[in-house]
């Protein structure tokens, strides 16, 4: 049976990013994806690149700023390996607050130079207090699917349409999987299934699906929104191509990815409300994706009680955000060196212990 040095569990761009970074190191790299690559969370993401403001637990705050100043040289490495272009933008934020906190009192922001009108004509800004923030977006289609070619570019192998149902364990240590087809060996197994992590054994890892749905206009005008708009009602992200996307809801729905005409209806008001200009725009497309969410909003992040056994998800709403850096991160605790980051609150100890065996 052909094995490999390291079975990453899920194509999503965490596990994309990890896969690739570990073929860097020289390890041969299996990813079992149980539909396509990068076609679940990922996306379905908005790709606010977001590690500003108050929305980043404190506790993340390292690697999240870590992981965003790392996007650019990911980024380019991305597309001279896949050959695809991805649509990073450094417009930066519009951050419309429900309060009138100074922005010395909010990470990374910074008064409009000029006024909002002026930035934004389009914006309903009226009466509101906006701040600027220094982040950049990226569209995670492109990004996913540059990874997905710039994984196979580096010689990761990939068995898609099948679902892995455990991690095989022999002497106490992790040695392959076992899907609904067939079984794969490997002397090391990453868990990077998202949502459907906590669904293989031998580890019930407590995450779940957390629904969020999202709308796409075509821009009246390619430029008519040039900022990302993150606002208390919806946030507004452009695309370089014209596209413009407004959400995102947080449901608690199960596996439940269907959209409900009611909720897009209400995305689509919000966000005419705030760009009155998508009165007349054209609606592409709406849909929903699932989020991996953990009981405490935090990623599990590291080696399980299982040996050989290592798990990268409940990022929740900063997959996007988390992927250099995770895939980083990992792939030095999988080859044996140092972290470089305190990775303890991310541990799977506080969810599993050795004794936590399906």
């Amino acid at each position: 049976m052909q094995s490999w040095d390291v079975i990453v569990i899920g194509g999503g761009i965490i596990g994309l990013s990890l896969s690739r970074e570990l073929r860097k190191q020289g390890a041969s790299v299996l990813v079992v994806e149980r539909g396509e690559p990068g076609r679940e969370a990922s996306y379905a993401a908005g790709g606010m690149l977001a590690n500003c403001g108050d929305e980043t637990p404190r506790v993340l705050q390292a690697l999240a700023t870590a992981s965003a100043e790392m996007y650019p040289e990911f980024v380019h490495e991305l597309e001279d390996e896949s050959g695809e272009k991805v649509d990073l933008r450094s417009q930066g934020t519009l951050l419309f607050l429900q309060t009138r906190p100074s922005s010395k009192n909010i990470k990374g922001a910074s008064e409009p130079a000029v006024p909002i009108s002026d930035v934004e004509p389009g914006l309903n800004a009226a009466g509101r207090d906006v701040v600027y923030l220094k982040e950049r977006s990226v569209c995670p289609r492109a990004l996913s699917h540059a990874a997905w070619k710039a994984a196979k570019h580096r010689g990761v192998d990939f068995a898609t349409g099948s679902a892995v149902l455990s991690v095989e364990v022999d002497d106490g240590k992790g040695a392959g999987v076992t899907t609904d087809k067939t079984s794969y060996r490997a002397a090391k197994v990453v868990n990077c299934a998202g949502a459907w992590a906590g669904q293989i054994g031998p580890h019930p890892f407590p995450t779940r699906p957390v629904k969020g749905q999202m709308v796409c206009f075509v821009q009246p005008k390619r430029e008519t929104l040039r900022h990302v708009v993150r606002s208390p009602e919806i946030y507004l992200i452009p695309r370089s191509d014209g596209r413009l996307l407004a959400g995102a809801t947080v449901e608690e729905a199960g596996f439940d990815k269907r959209t409900v005409p009611e909720t897009i209806q209400h995305l689509r008001r919000a966000a005419i409300e705030m760009l009155p200009a998508l009165e007349e725009a054209r609606v592409l497309e709406d849909w929903a994706g699932l989020r991996p969410g953990t009981p405490d909003d935090l990623p599990i992040l590291g080696e399980t009680p299982t040996t050989g056994y290592y798990v990268a998800t409940g990022h929740f709403r900063d997959g996007i955000l988390l992927a250099p850096i995770t895939a980083v991160v990992l792939a030095r605790i999988m080859s044996g060196k140092n972290a470089e980051y305190d990775l303890k609150p991310f541990g799977a100890e506080r969810f599993v212990t050795s004794g936590s065996r399906r």
